[in-house]
């Protein structure tokens, strides 16, 4: 798969994907879509640990860079290095950062410029694209 040009280290045919991951993932993931707000427990984990890719694995996000945005999906203000691919998205009438999986491409979510100290971001990202595990 490629985004703007990129390869990506992991790649799978379409089948491999649905037979990885819940229609729900799928459906998120690989077809740009959102899961409904509130709907995923990791939007209130609170544990400390590690947020990572569904789709390959990869670690996005710490814990201690989680807060609460109230928008009912995961939030972060700063991911961790490199982990994360960036375009934009023209979708629905608006435009806005979409950020994927920089090692396989799956979509996770929006950035945006209204995040708490020390970024200004908000990485609002959809729970059933993560997998968490605690420390």
């Amino acid at each position: 798969m490629s985004l703007s040009g990129k390869t990506f280290t992991v790649t799978r045919t379409e089948q491999e994907w649905r037979e990885r991951l819940t229609p729900e993932q799928y459906e998120v993931m690989r077809r740009h879509g959102t899961e409904r707000p509130g709907s995923c427990a990791l939007t209130y984990e609170k544990r400390a640990g590690t947020f990572s890719c569904a789709g390959c694995g990869q670690p996005l996000f710490v814990s201690t860079r989680k807060f609460e945005s109230g928008s009912g999906w995961p939030s972060f203000f700063e991911p961790l290095i490199g982990s994360l691919e960036a375009t934009q998205d023209r979708s629905h009438g608006m435009v806005r950062t979409e950020v994927q999986c920089s090692q396989c491409g799956s979509h996770l979510g929006h950035v945006f410029n209204d995040g708490p100290p020390p970024t200004g971001l908000r990485y609002c990202i959809n729970g059933v694209a993560l997998i968490f595990t605690p420390e």
